[in-house]
């Protein structure tokens, strides 16, 4: 089964910052996701965790991670 059709049938998050992304890097947030589920403690701290393991996984820059995650705040918060 190729990568982009398990994204998008456990599509975590359904928006266009999302969908714009590569499918090695939803995959790669998807993953980030499943981490954050299995840990406890501050959110912060589990999702940076989270995407330092995923990150050298899926062998991605960490910034590649924050740059989405801002664009999809903004996204969120109607700013784009």
């Amino acid at each position: 089964m190729q990568v982009s059709r398990i994204v998008s049938e456990n599509r975590l998050i359904d928006s266009k910052s999302f969908n714009e992304l590569p499918p090695r890097m939803k995959e790669a947030m998807s993953d980030v996701f499943k981490q954050i589920e299995k840990e406890t403690g501050n959110a912060i701290e589990r999702f940076e965790n989270a995407v330092s393991k995923v990150a050298e996984f899926h062998n991605i820059n960490v910034t590649e991670f924050f740059d989405y995650v801002d664009k999809e705040v903004l996204e969120q918060l109607g700013e784009k």
